[in-house]
């Protein structure tokens, strides 16, 4: 099934109209699609979750009052923990990290066991990293060299306090996508990015993928959304564009995005690549997308 979405132009006091920056970049950062969704989402919603918070661009884009975020990766959470509720220790924690390629290297290399030291250094490193990417080795340390960023400051303290203030409302939990989802009720957003990449085509895609998210983990995640469905939420998932991805979700409504690709490096060689939103009738019954 196709469709486009379409604004809902009915206000919601609940939610704010402010966009904001997301506080880091992430790989596989859905800042590009965040006009797409924050059209299709309905603006009559009680909580929003977003189980793959990542970079959490369409969470800042979004503001919800009330959300339930969450990561399978520790340091994230704990990242935006801190922030939420400690802002000003975090911030002077930055401005003691030195914007310089020796300091990088030293702060990339400490294992900081306080808390707050560790929101300070996941900010700080990718603040300043090569293309301001998150990366872990097999080992799970971060291995990003310096990118000679001399005019960034990591403690800025307007980004800081603003993610601050729209996390005030959210839950920010350090667990697998179906235990975080479990208590959504209709009414709720649920919002999926799982990790993948579209690189491959059809050679070798699920082969490649399960490296990053397994194929189980795949079909897991689409009976969850199914499920989610016909308790009454409202579902999204981002996807891959493959046949094998748009077998697992029938019975949901497909939209085809494009974005550029940003591997090569001259930007004539860049070419549109697409990749899938689905959402479920929920959406369409409640008025927030038309079919055209």
């Amino acid at each position: 099934m196709y469709a486009k979405i379409s604004r809902q132009s009915k206000p919601n006091g609940d939610i704010k109209p402010k966009r904001l920056t997301p506080l880091l970049k992430w790989a596989g950062g859905k800042r590009w699609l965040v006009d797409e969704l924050l059209e299709a989402f309905p603006t009559t919603s009680k909580r929003y979750y977003e189980p793959f918070l990542g970079g959490a661009a369409i969470f800042f884009a979004f503001c919800p009052q009330q959300a339930t975020l969450s990561d399978t990766n520790k340091e994230l959470i704990n990242c935006y923990r801190q922030v939420r509720d400690q802002p000003q220790v975090v911030l002077q924690a930055l401005r003691k990290l030195k914007n310089t390629e020796a300091n990088y290297y030293r702060v990339r290399e400490r294992q900081p066991t306080d808390r707050i030291e560790r929101a300070a250094r996941l900010l700080f490193l990718t603040s300043l990293s090569f293309n301001g990417i998150f990366r872990q080795n097999l080992d799970g340390l971060f291995n990003v060299p310096y990118g000679n960023k001399t005019h960034i400051n990591p403690a800025d303290s307007a980004k800081i306090m603003a993610a601050s203030k729209a996390l005030k409302g959210s839950k920010l939990v350090w667990n697998d996508f179906e235990t975080v989802t479990d208590k959504a009720v209709a009414g709720d957003i649920v919002y999926f990015d799982p990790p993948y990449t579209v690189a491959h085509g059809n050679n070798g895609f699920v082969k490649y993928n399960a490296k990053i998210f397994s194929w189980d983990d795949q079909i897991r995640l689409s009976n969850i959304a199914e499920r989610l469905s016909k308790r009454g939420c409202f579902v999204f998932i981002s996807n891959a564009d493959h046949p094998s991805i748009r077998d697992l979700y029938k019975t949901f409504n497909l939209k085809v995005v494009a974005r550029q690709s940003k591997i090569a490096a001259a930007t004539e060689y860049r070419k549109a690549i697409t990749e899938c939103l689905f959402f479920n009738a929920e959406v369409i019954r409640a008025g927030t997308s038309k079919h055209r």
